[in-house]
């Protein structure tokens, strides 16, 4: 996630605010289970919220297995909503493979559809709206993901709106106060396009501080988001609030909580090494994951592997330790690997700037045709225009002797 142009600021921040946002709200709207028409807050809360941990740790076949059992005591819309969730949290370990959109999109479509018929039947429970701002979560994060960020404004305005209904009825539900932080937060840091959009759409304003305690209320008050809340303080911490050590507290906390998801350990060294410039801290990580990923002990592991080994030979990179780098992409080629999406070319094309920063000109421009060889039709990760630009260039900055 770089932020190194103006360009990537404004697509960052505006992706950024919209997938923080939905999926906070999202789990929020997810964990609730059915209380008794008269009851007011959660109730009964531990079915939904036991599978949402086994989301958040990976183990996907369990969490449908509890979901199962979840439902009928808690409602089927809960169970609809977090069997979308689970759907895109599998999605984010290859989150450029665009094949299973369309599952996703559906499981989100159905959720919606019974939401809204509740909240029908019912226009008065807060539960009901509760969950109407958790089923359209999972559309919206999909749209923003592949950049269709009106479509994601237009649900995201209906997730708000859902969510103030149901505070109005019920003010005790501390969590959707962690969804409305995060959406006043956003709103009032948000780049320029996205306030005009805003305006568009008339979407209601914004306010930092007042999201930002929003938000810490929820962490402090709230019976089921203490997982979900620590992953989105974590990136606002990193990005927005210029405090990386409690971004690094609350990512490390999130690896230790959920050892089986390797995206929580990648978070990590990405840290370390993006904010901290700790290469050893950085490397550790990457070894500590790749020890999980061989020994099987993560989801995905063979998903695992590749990024620990590129991100293990990007760090040796900076190290201008060559041998360690081709070490590591060198195993990664070996491995022929279909995912994640384009990973053998990224490979190939880090393998060209290791060749080209040791001086290596005629092995770097094999590695960078190799790897236009291997990127993708579509090329989503943009990688040709760099592998050109590698087998064109004269000068390679940083060099290593």
């Amino acid at each position: 996630m770089s932020d190194q142009s103006a360009n990537v600021n404004l697509q960052s921040g505006i992706q950024s605010a919209l997938f923080n946002l939905q999926s906070a709200i999202l789990a929020a709207a997810c964990l609730v289970a059915a209380p008794p028409l008269q009851a007011s807050g959660l109730t009964a809360p531990e079915p939904l919220a036991k599978a949402y941990d086994l989301i958040l740790d990976a183990r996907f076949d369990e969490a449908d297995q509890q979901l199962t059992q979840a439902c009928g005591p808690a409602p089927r819309v809960g169970c609809d909503v977090l069997r979308a969730v689970s759907l895109y949290w599998q999605l984010l370990f290859d989150p450029e493979n665009t094949t299973h959109d369309q599952a996703i999109l559906g499981k989100a479509n159905t959720a919606i559809a019974a939401a809204e018929a509740w909240v029908a039947r019912e226009p008065q429970r807060a539960e009901a709206w509760f969950y109407l701002g958790g089923a359209y979560g999972t559309r919206v994060l999909m749209r923003d993901l592949r950049g269709q960020l009106l479509a994601a404004a237009r649900d995201g305005k209906r997730i708000h709106d859902a969510l103030q209904q149901a505070l109005k009825f019920d003010p005790t539900l501390q969590d959707a106060y962690f969804g409305l932080g995060l959406y006043h937060y956003y709103a009032a840091i948000a780049p320029r396009v996205a306030r005009i959009l805003g305006w568009l759409l008339f979407l209601p304003g914004g306010d930092r501080a007042g999201g930002l305690k929003e938000m810490q209320q929820t962490e402090n008050r709230g019976m089921l988001l203490r997982g979900e809340a620590d992953y989105q303080l974590h990136l606002i911490y990193l990005w927005y609030e210029h405090r990386p050590m409690e971004a690094l507290q609350l990512a490390d906390g999130l690896r230790s909580r959920y050892p089986h998801n390797p995206l929580f350990a990648l978070r990590v060294a990405t840290i370390h090494s993006e904010s901290f410039h700790n290469t050893q801290a950085s490397l550790q990580t990457y070894r500590a994951l790749l020890s999980l990923a061989r020994e099987k002990h993560v989801a995905y592991p063979d998903i695992a592997e590749v990024q620990a080994r590129l991100g293990l030979a990007q760090q040796f990179d900076l190290l201008c330790d060559a041998a360690g780098a081709l070490e590591q992409l060198r195993a990664v080629i070996a491995l022929k690997p279909s995912t994640p999406y384009s990973s053998l070319a990224r490979a190939y094309y880090q393998l060209g700037t290791v060749h080209d920063r040791a001086g290596r000109r005629s092995e770097a421009i094999a590695a960078y045709r190799s790897a236009l060889a291997a990127i993708p039709a579509d090329d989503r990760l943009h990688l040709a225009p760099k592998a050109r630009d590698g087998i064109a260039r004269t000068s390679i900055g940083r060099a290593c002797r």
